[in-house]
């Protein structure tokens, strides 16, 4: 049987009482402390260890110098406790993010809303003057509109262009020095009739009929083409003019111009071969095809050369009637004996009010001889007032 235990003195008890009395109260501070480790250890990723509370009442139990030395274990215990690594208190550092969130905020928020608003307010009254400005110019050309029509009634617009013929003077002296003279003549007499800077293209139709003879051997053809090319220098652009050749029908047709005017209209008689009778009508009609195939929609002037009747009056009659509808002028010029007969239905057609198309001249039996500015003077009588109306 093992010898029964030694009962403590009664200072030795005093002692484990005290010890134990302090134990109990230093529990409830552990586990504070237990807490502040496990936020510790949470924090830094490290648990608490427990082990040493309960070897501290087993030593205790079994003998008393055990029982000394325990009391510093004890003690020590709590040290670890003090070590309140809590004291960094990383509790702080969520103060900071507090701060950083809320105070940056406002700043942007206030200064660039109201600087918009200011730069929109500041184009609106821009626009507003604008359109007082845009209906001040508007009556403007209204008054400038107004007297336009009147220098178009005026006479002076017909004088404006008379500065500017065709081809100027000198022009026509480097191309055509033989023509300056009839050049000259044409645009006196052009002034004369209100016609001058005007412009219009020139046709000439020379009959080729047997009685015609005399007037190709003298030259009275040749002549008449100069002097009609003269005139085109003054109203026709290309000065250039076409001459259509007709007998019983159309013989033939070719030009002349500034730079191929002397003999051209004997070379071109020549190269046509037999004269025949007087066909007014095929005449006409030749002259119509070419304007109509020019396509020029302005006004032309026909010089009609002829020195006998037609052969077919109703044809011929119809004809000029027909080429009414285009802008075309025929001023008939009568080579020949002026109390001839064969002259009674030109001059009618001439004198006819409803032929305002066609006009009537006699220039003798000798029309080489007559004056330039004779010649114009009747060839241009009667074209301002069918000008006038075709302008109309």
């Amino acid at each position: 049987m093992p010898a029964p235990a030694k009962e403590p003195s009664p200072a030795a008890a005093a002692k484990v009482t005290a010890e134990k009395s302090t134990t109990k109260t230093e529990t409830p501070k552990r586990s504070e402390a237990e807490k502040a480790d496990d936020l510790v250890a949470a924090a830094f990723d490290k648990p608490r260890t427990s082990t040493p509370e309960p070897s501290v009442p087993a030593q205790t139990k079994r003998e008393e110098p055990k029982t000394a030395t325990v009391p510093a274990q004890a003690v020590s215990a709590p040290e670890p406790v003090k070590t309140p690594e809590p004291e960094p208190v990383i509790e702080p550092e969520p103060e900071p993010v507090a701060e950083v969130v809320p105070e940056p905020e406002p700043e942007p928020v206030v200064v660039p809303e109201p600087e918009p608003v200011a730069e929109v307010v500041v184009p609106e009254p821009a626009p507003e003057p604008e359109p007082v400005v845009v209906p001040e110019p508007e009556p403007e050309p209204v008054a400038v509109a107004e007297p336009e029509p009147e220098p178009e009634v005026a006479p002076a617009s017909a004088a404006t262009p008379a500065a500017k013929p065709a081809h100027s003077l000198a022009q026509v002296k480097s191309r055509a020095p033989g023509l300056v003279d009839a050049y000259k003549a044409a645009g006196a007499a052009l002034k004369d009739v209100g016609l001058a800077g005007e412009r219009a293209t020139v046709y000439l139709v020379l009959d080729r009929s047997g009685s015609m003879r005399p007037f190709f051997k003298d030259g009275s053809a040749q002549h008449l083409g100069e002097q009609t090319l003269a005139l085109s220098a003054q109203l026709d652009e290309s000065a250039t003019v076409q001459v259509v050749f007709f007998s019983t029908e159309i013989d033939g047709t070719g030009e002349v111009s500034l730079s191929s005017y002397e003999n051209r209209v004997d070379e071109l008689h020549a190269g046509l071969g037999r004269m025949g009778r007087t066909n007014y009508a095929a005449a006409v009609e030749e002259v119509v095809a070419l304007h109509e195939k020019a396509g020029n929609p302005g006004p032309a002037l026909v010089i009609f050369q002829t020195d006998g009747a037609p052969e077919a009056k109703v044809a011929a009659e119809k004809a000029f009637a027909a080429a009414a509808k285009l802008p075309l002028f025929w001023q008939i010029v009568a080579f020949g004996d002026p109390e001839a007969k064969g002259f009674d239905f030109a001059k009618k057609l001439g004198a006819d009010e409803k032929a305002t198309n066609v006009a009537f001249f006699h220039a003798g039996p000798t029309p080489k001889d007559l004056p330039a500015a004779e010649l114009y003077g009747n060839l241009l009588a009667a074209l301002p007032t069918w000008w006038a109306a075709h302008k109309a």
